[in-house]
């Protein structure tokens, strides 16, 4: 399979972008051997080389080496949790333990130890430029934080540890998305969909008719269609049903992952204290701008100090209300999103559902490109020549509007499928840099579960719909605009915890009249989103600002525990959670209900040690947004000050460097608080 086969060919569409018309499930493991083998030679040439070791030599050759292999990783890696039916999903147990042994192959070599080491020791006779120090001591650190330091016996046991830790993320995952789709709640009365407003109906009778169903209405654990039915339908009994299913995902039963959540805590951290760290999360925070669980800790307990009243505030201002409108004397986490709405159309006047008609998603998205060349000048083209893995999935060319220079290759996937994870990430098919002896642009993918067009409707955003597309875009965009050399330190490739700093700053202008004025269109009269309702939407903003803080903080403190905790202790999963999220509570624990086990961020999604970043990165989005409202939303020094010291630099620099060179200062820590009316 390795001859005519589509992965191991020069790919030949607009900027050799990837033939996913071409590839098959039976292409992925033969062409991913032939580039492991030719890595392999790649690692022999280098230790082959007789010339002392230098930058060139060793450090870029280490770069180079594994490009084809890591080629065909992203493409797998992508299509896996983005597309992947039960055969390209089961390949996930030979793929990924045949990449984990070519990554531990090359980090355990003492002979290439010893030339990173010779290069990294004589660092200072080298005249290296800024980005190229970086890339010699991530490299050399790598390699000590991989092992390379161990004695023969320790090497072994992290190489194990490794290969299973491989195939256990995936398991989880693939557990979860299981999980998720065992559910479907038909429903055929019209008394058990009231409140549900007639666009999500119209969509889940259009699921329904597509199972088989017609004349009924399909409600799923799919996020599209789960928030919806939580936060409008009356029928409590149902909401419990639903919240109840959604909250037990992956918790006992054919999908359990109580056993694999034990088991790469223990992985995890076994592996640290080889490498001579006390923690998982102490591995992992060395990397990190805050560099020790301390630091976290305090982090998260200091904004846990300013929000959990106003949380606790927010919780009795629901009960308060659903007691008054219903006489509700108990309220229950499947309330609580029923009864927010309503007590929010009761303050401000309007109701979520008011916003929909004005978020077409094609106007979204015009309205993404629109801010990226407002600030940015990036103009994008459509390109429906370029292959691409389903139908739904558009790809679009980016150019600089002034100069007119190609900037990559960019992949919108926007709907819900049970071939897809939940939730919403950005990606990349090619990195920006250095690539097969040439610089090459990146091709940089979002990935979605909007709602879906109806029969007789285009797909409507709800507003944190389209917030999560601006989120998403913010990422694209680090990627896009990246300049640097050497794809392991391009776009998003900086510590974890500054990572969402470009995500989340991008959402703000979803907030702001001046940024809603240039795409919230109502998507049948063309009509701009009337300035009463924007003004009603930032009105708004704040509300609930105590119970979302809450919520956050108990996911970055519940990661946090279990990556500190000793995992030998820990019996139960439900009850280690349980302990772990006691004082970030807002609401008692519900029998049958468990987040650990369906937290697929810290157990198959790289954020591990590393959830704290959301809140931590919101403290640097909010400082670097309000240099923006101080000189103008759309202010072009500032814009360019943004792009040229944090967009196109990726991890050529540590972080902090970056930030003040863009800021001028350190952030503050009180913007956040600000923002969030918790001052």
């Amino acid at each position: 399979m390795t001859s005519n086969n589509p992965l191991l060919e020069k790919f030949s569409a607009k900027d050799q972008a990837v033939p996913f018309d071409k590839i098959k499930v039976e292409h992925y493991v033969p062409a991913l051997d032939e580039a492991i083998k030719i890595a392999k030679q790649n690692i022999e040439k280098i230790k082959a080389n007789s010339a002392t070791p230098d930058f060139e030599n060793t450090i870029v050759a280490l770069e180079t080496a594994s490009e084809l292999s890591d080629k065909i990783a992203l493409i797998y890696g992508n299509l896996e949790v983005a597309n992947a039916d039960e055969a390209l999903q089961a390949l996930a147990q030979e793929i990924y333990p045949k990449l984990t042994a070519l990554s531990s192959d090359i980090s355990l070599d003492p002979e290439i130890f010893k030339r990173v080491k010779a290069v990294y020791d004589n660092r200072a006779n080298f005249k290296l430029t800024a980005e190229q120090s970086r890339l010699l001591e991530k490299t050399y650190l790598s390699f000590a934080r991989n092992g390379a330091l161990l004695d023969d016996a320790a090497k072994e046991k992290l190489r194990q540890i490794d290969q299973e830790l491989s195939t256990l993320g995936p398991k989880y995952s693939e557990n979860v998305l299981k999980s998720t789709n065992a559910f479907e709640m038909y429903l055929d009365k019209k008394e058990d969909v009231d409140g549900i407003p007639e666009g999500i109906l119209e969509g889940a009778a259009a699921a329904a008719e597509a199972k088989g169903k017609k004349g009924q209405w399909l409600f799923n654990l799919q996020i599209p269609s789960y928030l919806p039915f939580m936060t409008y339908a009356k029928n409590r009994g149902l909401r419990e049903k639903m919240w109840r299913a959604y909250s037990s995902r992956a918790f006992k039963g054919e999908f359990d992952n109580q056993e694999i959540v034990k088991k790469i805590v223990t992985l995890r951290a076994e592996r640290a204290k080889i490498l001579n760290f006390k923690t998982h999360a102490d591995f992992v925070l060395a990397e990190r701008m805050a560099q020790t669980p301390k630091t976290v800790f305090d982090f998260l307990n200091k904004l846990l100090t300013a929000s959990k009243e106003a949380g606790k505030r927010d919780v009795a201002e629901v009960a308060a209300f659903a007691k008054k409108l219903d006489g509700l004397s108990d309220i229950k986490p499947w309330d609580f999103g029923f009864y927010s709405e309503k007590l929010k159309e009761d303050k401000y006047a309007f109701n979520e559902e008011d916003l929909r008609p004005y978020f077409k998603l094609e106007n979204v998205v015009d309205g993404v490109f629109a801010h990226a060349k407002k600030l940015y000048g990036l103009t994008f083209k459509e390109n429906s020549s370029i292959p691409v893995y389903h139908p739904e999935v558009k790809a679009y060319e980016i150019y600089e509007e002034t100069s007119g220079k190609y900037m990559g290759l960019f992949y919108t996937d926007f709907f819900p499928r049970e071939t897809k994870k939940g939730g919403a990430w950005m990606t990349q098919f090619r990195n920006q840099g250095l690539s097969e002896g040439e610089l090459k642009r990146p091709h940089v993918s979002i990935v979605c579960n909007f709602t879906k067009p109806t029969p007789t409707k285009p797909s409507l955003l709800t507003y944190d719909e389209v917030r999560t597309l601006f989120h998403e875009f913010g990422h694209a965009l680090h990627g896009m605009l990246s300049d640097c050399t050497y794809q392991s330190l391009s776009g998003p490739n900086v510590y974890w915890d500054f990572v969402e700093l470009p995500s989340q700053i991008m959402e703000n202008w979803a907030g702001e009249k001046e940024g809603l004025d240039l795409f919230a269109r109502h998507y049948e009269t063309n009509e701009t989103m009337p300035a009463e309702l924007i003004k009603k939407l930032k009105a708004s903003q704040k509300f609930q600002a105590g119970y979302m803080s809450c919520r956050q903080i108990q996911f970055g403190l519940m990661d946090m525990a279990w990556h500190t905790a000793e995992p030998a202790a820990i019996k139960n999963v439900d009850a280690f959670e349980e302990e772990a999220t006691a004082e970030t509570r807002l609401f008692p624990k519900e029998e049958g209900s468990n987040t650990s086990v369906s937290f697929s961020h810290i157990f198959a999604g790289g954020y591990s040690a590393g959830y704290y970043s959301y809140k931590w990165a919101e403290v640097l989005d909010a400082d670097a947004f309000e240099y923006f409202m101080e000189k103008g939303l759309f202010n072009p020094e500032v814009a360019q000050k943004f792009k040229e010291n944090i967009l196109s630099r990726g991890g050529t620099e540590h972080p902090m460097d970056l930030y003040k060179r863009f800021r001028g200062r350190e952030p503050d820590p009180q913007a956040l608080l600000r923002r969030d009316g918790l001052i």
